[in-house]
């Protein structure tokens, strides 16, 4: 996979299509982030359209992992938090096309982040997880620590409960 290449995303038509494109395929494999199935391409391309808005105003960076013209898979990383959590960022909408799972771009994605966090000042990292399916592997395996489990937190993409995990990481200091 040395041919992928990651960086921040901008609104661009053809950005925006291949957003929702993934969106709506994570959402159909049973993805939890935050929408359910079937997601309508209207309401993918509301959620991109907000989030890259937010992006160009330096409240979060969207980052895409490209192979040639192919978006392989996206992560969000916020920055807009309260005034007394400067030093904190957060993880969202970590997604890997089914085509490329398994080959390390979520990897990735997650290490070009905590990077642009370190750059921008920030010192804790936080994300959360559906606690079926979700990536708690990946993240364990890239350093963050278990905070806890919240029961029932969300519906799953195709109907039932699911719980949450909350990881947090000290990024950008030495222990």
């Amino acid at each position: 996979m040395n041919s992928i290449e990651i960086g921040a995303l901008s609104a661009s038509a053809e950005t925006l299509a291949k957003l929702c494109d993934l969106l709506v395929e994570t959402v159909a494999a049973g993805g939890s982030v935050s929408f359910m199935h079937p997601l309508a391409p209207e309401a993918a391309s509301a959620f991109w359209e907000r989030s890259l808005a937010a992006a160009a105003k330096g409240e979060r960076v969207v980052l895409g992992a490209w192979d040639g013209k192919v978006l392989a898979g996206t992560v969000t990383l916020l920055l807009d938090c309260p005034p007394n959590q400067p030093h904190r960022a957060e993880i969202a909408k970590l997604m890997t096309s089914i085509k490329y799972r398994g080959k390390g771009i979520g990897t990735r994605l997650m290490r070009a982040a905590e990077h642009l966090a370190v750059e921008k000042g920030r010192t804790l990292m936080v994300l959360d997880t559906a606690t079926e399916e979700g990536a708690s592997g990946l993240y364990e395996k890239l350093g963050f620590t278990l905070a806890g489990e919240i029961p029932d937190y969300a519906l799953k993409p195709h109907g039932g409960l699911t719980g949450t995990l909350i990881y947090w990481k000290r990024i950008g200091v030495s222990s």
